[in-house]
């Protein structure tokens, strides 16, 4: 062994062994990677009251009279859905409709314009004295004009209604909110009502399958 290699050996044995690295705890992921929470208990129970429900009252609704006759189409709906008893006594309901609509009638106006125009001149003068001669001069003018303009207005309705499920104790359990500008078969009204029985229809499907609240947290 040469003196360089007895050197470095001696270095090697003089050295303290490596520490053993200290485990950290592993962090948890940032917020952005974390899985998003399940639907929270409260709209499970929501949605499951709805299948408690066996009398509901319509309440009046706000906006004025038209509002009166969307409460009438809404009411007709929900009796056609067979979803919960449609009752005329407050006081017998397990919950209330509430809310407000309205059908309001406006004119929809459009109007345009398109025009060509052209214009062109020229002028002359005609003078004289008695020291010199008489001159003349001419004037022409042309112009080319079109302009076409489309003017229209159209009559229309538009309706909207935001009605809300409400129980005896005061809490909001379902709402929805529709509008409506008409459609192939019916007004703007009508397809409001109808939009609502539809909204609440899917809500009682969703209602039935979900799991009880109990084997939700198994």
């Amino acid at each position: 062994m040469t003196p360089l290699q007895l050197a470095l050996w001696v270095l090697l044995c003089l050295q303290p062994p490596p520490e053993p690295a200290s485990q950290q705890p592993a962090s948890p992921p940032p917020a952005s990677q974390q899985q998003p929470p399940p639907s929270s208990d409260l709209e499970r129970t929501n949605l499951k009251q709805l299948l408690t429900l066996r009398r509901v009252y319509v309440d009046r609704l706000n906006g004025g009279e038209t509002a009166v006759q969307i409460r009438d189409m809404i009411i007709s709906g929900l009796e056609r859905a067979k979803l919960f008893v449609i009752t005329e006594n407050a006081e017998r309901a397990d919950a209330f409709l509430r809310g407000s609509a309205e059908d309001l009638v406006f004119t929809d106006t459009f109007s345009s314009s398109d025009g060509i125009n052209a214009r062109g001149g020229i002028g002359g003068s005609t003078g004289g004295s008695t020291s010199s001669r008489n001159h003349r001069g001419a004037y022409a003018n042309a112009g080319v004009g079109e302009t076409d303009s489309l003017h229209t207005a159209e009559r229309k309705h538009e309706a909207t209604a935001s009605v809300r499920l409400v129980t005896k104790d005061g809490d909001v359990i379902w709402s929805t909110t529709q509008e409506s500008t008409g459609s192939k078969f019916h007004g703007a009204s009508l397809d409001v009502a109808e939009k609502i029985t539809r909204q609440l229809l899917a809500d009682f499907a969703r209602a039935r399958g979900l799991p009880a609240l109990s084997d939700s947290h198994h």
